[in-house]
């Protein structure tokens, strides 16, 4: 099905209030990977409660705050992949693959040690988000997500508790309005 938006990875998806699937609901979804087969994010406004230290302790106090794992989407769970920010676009170490510009994702069997000095931020997620071949489109044209332009701090920040919201909120028009709608609107 054809939306007319245009999705490309960097870019950001905002679950709608008519998003009711409980692994999405209320989500921001940062895109990694778009392509005529299918599309890759991970969630930004999930953590969880698992230290990096416990699972992945070479990477403990190298990962922007909190230093835990954030649930990246329902695919894999048990995978873990980072999403990380170049220092400087002409230092990129060993294991970074661009997503865009300096933010891209970084290969966690790389030794640690060699991207000291290169990143800016990291976050490590469990699980990423994924559809197939014109599922997002598909999803996108029935009204669950706002797909909006990303902002680095989105990515990093030490609480995303308001990120849907603070997303939103940036937006043009009827989207910021979004942002104050209440979960209930039979509430208001």
């Amino acid at each position: 099905m054809e939306t007319g938006v245009v999705i490309e990875a960097g870019m950001l998806l905002v679950a709608t209030p008519a998003l009711l699937d409980p692994n999405f609901a209320d989500t921001v979804v940062l895109m990694l990977d778009v392509d005529a087969d299918g599309a890759v994010g991970v969630i930004l406004n999930r953590p969880s409660e698992l230290a990096v230290t416990e699972v992945l302790a070479p990477w403990s106090g190298r990962v922007a705050a909190p230093d835990v794992l954030f649930r990246g989407g329902p695919v894999r769970p048990e995978a873990a992949l980072a999403v990380a920010w170049l220092r400087d676009a002409a230092d990129v170490p060993v294991g970074f693959k661009e997503v865009e510009g300096r933010l891209g994702v970084l290969d966690l069997d790389t030794p640690p040690e060699l991207v000291d000095g290169s990143l800016a931020a990291m976050r490590i997620f469990a699980g990423y988000a994924g559809w197939g071949r014109d599922q997002l489109a598909d999803e996108i044209a029935e009204g669950s997500w706002y797909v909006v332009p990303a902002q680095v701090p989105d990515v990093f920040r030490d609480s995303v508790t308001t990120l849907w919201r603070d997303v939103l909120r940036r937006q043009p028009g009827e989207l910021a309005w979004q942002s104050t709608r209440p979960a209930d609107p039979a509430q208001n």
